[in-house]
C-alpha cells in the first residue's frame, strides 16, 4: 500500500490515537484488512462490530501476525488504536486519503446488475499489459469491500478497477467519492435485488449515480443494447460512449461466432479500427462485457491491437462464474452458482444451450434471492424460458426453487447430487446456477470433483 504514519490515518480519519506515545514514528506499510488472518508485518486492522461477533477481540490476534496498529471504534488494551465513532465512514475516510496520495492513478469504476466481477477480472487482466493494476478480490464491491481493494494501491500502480454495487439509492455515490472514477462503465439495468430497491427504475437511479460521477474529461461507457442504461446518457457531465452489438455502438462487435464451448469470437470495431477477439470465457454474454473493456482500454491509452490480444488472452479469475470442468469421464460441468437474477439466468442458460454435447444437456437450477414479491413470477418466467430451449433436464434444487415449475424437483443438494451422480453420462453437460446463498456452488464443487476448503469472502461478516 502507500505508506501512512498512524499520525496521518488518525488525521484523515478524524479519530484519536490511544496506546502510542509517537503516532509519527508508528508506519502503516502493510495490508489493511478487516480479518486479523490476513494481517502481517507492517498492517493495519480495521475492527468491526457484527451481528454475532465483535472485530476488536481479534485485534491481539492481528497484532501477534504484525500488525502495528487497531482502527476501530473503543481501544484496544496494549495495541495502538485510532479509535473513531463509525468505522465504515472512517475506514471510507482513510481509503480516500489514499487515493489522495496517488495523484496519477487511473480509476474506472464498474456496475450493473450482473457481470460485474467477471467484467472487473476481465478489465484488470487487459489493463495489467499496460502497467500495475489492482482491482478487487472476487466481489468485494460494497462500503468495506471498496476500501479494502484502494488501500492495496501502491506508489506504482497505474490503474485502479473498481466494482461497485448497490443495496439503494446512494450506495454507489458514496462509493464513488472514496474512489472518484475517470472512467465509469454500466452494464446493465435488470431485476436483481428488486425487492430490496422496490422497483427497476430505482435500481437505474442507484446504478446512474456512477457516470454521473464521472467528471467532464473523464468518459462514460453506456450499454447500447440497454435502452436504460443507454438512456442515462442524458445529463451527463462527462463524454458518453456506447458499446454492444447495436449498430448505433462507438464500440461494438460483428460477425460473431460461437464455439463448441460456448466461447464466442468477433470482430472489435472501435473508432480506432478493427481487430478479432476470441474470448476465453464460456457465454455469448461475455461479448458485451468485453466491448466495454475494449472501450475503457482503449480510453485509457492502450492500442486496439494490444486490447484484442489482451482480451483474446484472458481467463476466468473469480470463482463460479461460468466456471467450465471436463471430468476425467467425459462430462462437463458448469459452475455458474455464485449469484443469479432472471437476466443472468437467461444468459446461461442460453449458454449451456450454445455448448456442443454429443451427450444430454442439464439445468440445474437453485433459487434467485431478493425478488421481492415478483419472486414466483420471476422463478415460473425461468422455468418456461428453459423448457423453450429445448434441454434435456431442467432440475430445481430446494423449496426456493420450487416456483420454476418444472417436471423434475429435489429437496436439497445432496439429493440433487444422488440424482445427477446416477443419471449423467460421458458427454453431458451440466449447468448449476444459483443464488450465492442457495448453495448449488458447493454442488458444483462436487460434482467436478474440486475440494474448496473456504468461500469468497462477505464484506458485510465480521470474522468468526
Amino acid at each position: 500500500m502507500i505508506a501512512l504514519t498512524l499520525e496521518d490515518v488518525g488525521e484523515l480519519t478524524g479519530g484519536e490515537i490511544h496506546g502510542c506515545d509517537d503516532p509519527a514514528a508508528v508506519v502503516v506499510d502493510g495490508v489493511v484488512s478487516t480479518d486479523s488472518r490476513e494481517c502481517g508485518p507492517g498492517s493495519l486492522y480495521v475492527a468491526r462490530i457484527g451481528e454475532f461477533a465483535d472485530g476488536h477481540d481479534y485485534a491481539p490476534s492481528a497484532v501477534a501476525a504484525g500488525a502495528v496498529a487497531v482502527l476501530g471504534s473503543r481501544p484496544v488494551e496494549g495495541v495502538p488504536t485510532v479509535v473513531v465513532d463509525d468505522v465504515q465512514t472512517a475506514f471510507g475516510a482513510l481509503a480516500r486519503g489514499v487515493v489522495d496520495r496517488a495523484p496519477d492513478l487511473r480509476i474506472v469504476g464498474i456496475t450493473g446488475s450482473s457481470g460485474k466481477t467477471t467484467t472487473k477480472d476481465l478489465l484488470a487482466s487487459v489493463l495489467a499489459t499496460a502497467g500495475e493494476t489492482v482491482s478487487p478480490v472476487n466481489s468485494l464491491n460494497g462500503e468495506i469491500g471498496v476500501p479494502l481493494t484502494v488501500c492495496r494501491i501502491t506508489p506504482t500502480t497505474r490503474f485502479l478497477v473498481a466494482e461497485m454495487g448497490a443495496r439503494g439509492i446512494g450506495h454507489i455515490d458514496y462509493l464513488t467519492r472514496i474512489a472518484p472514477p475517470q472512467v465509469a462503465i454500466v452494464l446493465n439495468v435488470g431485476t436483481a435485488h428488486v425487492g430490496e430497491f422496490g422497483s427497476r427504475a430505482n435500481i437505474a437511479l442507484a446504478k446512474s449515480e456512477l457516470p454521473r460521477a464521472v467528471p467532464a474529461d473523464g468518459l462514460s461507457i453506456l450499454n447500447a443494447d440497454d435502452p436504460v442504461v443507454a438512456a442515462m446518457a442524458d445529463g451527463l457531465a462527462s463524454r458518453v460512449q456506447l458499446v454492444g452489438l447495436s449498430p448505433e455502438a462507438e464500440v461494438r462487435a460483428e460477425d460473431v461466432v460461437v464455439d463448441e464451448l460456448g466461447r464466442a469470437a468477433y470482430d472489435l470495431v472501435a473508432p480506432q479500427g478493427r481487430a478479432r477477439v476470441s474470448l476465453r470465457l464460456s457465454g455469448a454474454h461475455h461479448v458485451g462485457n468485453s466491448l466495454a473493456v475494449a472501450a475503457a482500454a482503449l480510453e485509457l491509452g492502450m492500442s486496439l491491437d494490444a486490447v484484442a490480444a489482451a482480451l483474446s488472452e484472458a481467463t476466468p479469475v473469480s470463482r463460479w462464474r461460468m466456471e467450465v470442468t471436463e471430468r476425467p469421464d467425459g462430462v462437463v460441468v458448469v459452475n455458474d452458482a455464485y449469484n443469479a437474477n432472471p437476466d443472468s439466468m437467461r444468459a446461461a442458460l442460453d449458454a449451456l444451450a450454445a455448448i456442443s454435447a454429443s451427450g444430454e444437456r442439464w439445468a440445474v437450477l437453485g433459487g434467485m434471492l431478493e425478488l421481492g414479491a415478483d419472486s414466483d413470477r420471476e422463478h415460473a418466467a425461468i422455468g418456461s424460458y428453459a423448457a423453450g430451449l429445448g434441454l434435456d433436464h431442467v432440475v430445481a434444487v430446494g423449496d426456493g426453487a420450487r416456483a420454476y415449475a418444472v417436471p423434475e424437483w429435489v429437496p436439497d443438494v445432496d439429493a440433487a447430487y444422488d440424482l445427477l451422480e446416477e443419471r449423467l453420462r460421458p458427454g453431458d453437460v451440466v449447468l448449476l446456477k444459483s443464488s450465492r446463498d442457495s448453495g448449488l456452488r458447493w454442488l458444483g464443487d462436487r460434482l467436478a470433483g474440486i475440494s474448496a476448503t473456504t468461500d469468497e469472502p462477505d464484506e458485510r461478516t465480521v470474522e468468526q
